[in-house]
């Protein structure tokens, strides 16, 4: 339950970094931490940042949920590619259709 307090206590607090800006919460996407919240400077990993850095969510007590997390975090990208793959196919399509459209419409009025 401290744990909680702790983090609830972390995502309320509006801590500032040393170039001025307010931390935020963000999200961890590497292999060994998937998912996991931590406060950052909007700036961070840029080479002219500060780097404020302060992990909010303590680490997966199991190596297992990284692997699952990484998973998961993979398939959710493969959707989201094939999402768009597919927005763009119907694009195309509607396109072709309209100019399919105008011709017979032109061909139509000549």
């Amino acid at each position: 339950m401290a744990m909680e307090n702790d983090a609830a206590t972390h995502i309320n607090e509006q801590t500032m970094c040393l170039c001025g800006r307010i931390v935020e919460m963000r999200t961890s996407l590497t292999e060994n931490n998937p998912g996991r919240r931590f406060l950052g400077c909007s700036f961070y990993g840029r080479s002219d940042a500060y780097d404020y850095f302060k992990w909010v969510d303590p680490p997966l007590l199991h190596p297992r949920y990284n692997s699952v997390i990484n998973e998961l975090l993979r398939n959710a990208n493969r959707e989201a590619v094939l999402e768009n793959k597919w927005q763009r196919r119907v694009l195309y399509h509607r396109i072709v259709l309209a100019l399919l459209v105008l011709v017979v419409f032109v061909q139509f009025l000549l």
